[in-house]
């Protein structure tokens, strides 16, 4: 449909029936004077289209890029090489058109990549079944500790210190304002201690845990979901996708819900997101396991 625009007649008829004579009129009814511009703004002359161009380019050469120096930066979101197949993959009109598979025949493309991502995730964590994923791996955390309290019915949470501190904020802010009490559990040289883990995790629905931790130690993970499991509580863990390749999966250590930032699996950190929350679990668990529609 073509763009027609008001003419002055139009604009004429529609202030009159309104009740003024111009646009200054109106909007002197509707903003208190207070707030009225007594003079011009005083911005430089317009520029061409080649001339902002040229500006914003300077601007963004006094920028120093990660991939141009090492960054310390981030605690969990770290600068990695993205193979350029990647860029091409996501870049297929088949995958970036489709929103979500509610038509099977536009969608088809969309689907599989779904089944091949979920498969890999349970492979990834030694789980049985993976959700289309999180917003991060924040929200997929404090998700696994809601679920957890779902099959318990227990309103307690037990978060190690050595979980990313950005991510325990979440679980607080998502358990604080539905009652739900989170206790943490202290530390010793770095690691959870083991010796105040019973007693802390007693009638709580879940221990959360990160391993590698925050600080990039190994937690004694085995021992962990022991004690835990002999409280009654389910394992929900956070782990680094890529430390996989080396650790034992979350599945074969004894955790029940398994969640990660896939961050490091071929998103760029982007000043701090949007991100990629991995989430799997266990058979037993997969009736309670929140959905998340594909983007």
């Amino acid at each position: 449909m073509n763009y027609t625009s008001h003419s002055d007649a139009d604009r004429a008829a529609m202030l009159a029936a309104i009740g003024v004579t111009s646009i200054d009129e109106l909007l002197s009814k509707v903003i208190p004077e207070r707030f009225h511009l007594p003079e011009p703004l005083d911005l430089p002359p317009g520029l061409t289209e080649y001339e902002v161009l040229k500006e914003m380019k300077a601007l963004a050469g006094t920028n120093l890029p990660a991939s141009e120096s090492l960054s310390f930066l981030g605690g969990g979101v770290y600068d990695h090489y993205i193979p350029a197949a990647i860029s091409h993959i996501i870049g297929r009109s088949e995958f970036y058109t489709a929103y979500t598979p509610y038509q099977a025949e536009v969608a088809q493309g969309t689907l599989q990549t779904i089944y091949e991502f979920q498969s890999m995730v349970c492979r990834l964590m030694g789980m049985d079944a993976a959700n289309a994923s999180h917003y991060d791996g924040a929200t997929a955390l404090a998700e696994g500790a809601l679920m957890a309290v779902r099959k318990t019915g227990r309103k307690v949470v037990v978060v190690a210190g050595s979980v990313n501190p950005h991510y325990r904020a979440v679980l607080s802010t998502y358990c604080t304002p539905t009652g739900i009490e989170v206790r943490t559990l202290d530390l010793k040289n770095g690691r959870i201690d083991l010796t105040t883990l019973a007693p802390t995790v007693e009638g709580a629905a879940a221990l959360v845990l990160q391993h590698p931790n925050y600080f990039g130690l190994l937690e004694p993970v085995a021992e962990c979901a022991r004690a835990a499991h002999q409280a009654g509580a389910l394992v929900v863990s956070s782990t680094y996708p890529t430390s996989l390749a080396l650790l034992k999966p979350p599945g074969e250590w004894g955790a029940d819900i398994a969640t990660a930032e896939g961050q490091p699996l071929g998103v760029p950190m982007s000043l701090g997101g949007p991100y990629l929350g991995l989430f799997a679990v266990k058979k037993d668990l997969v009736r309670l396991m929140p959905a998340k529609s594909p983007r």
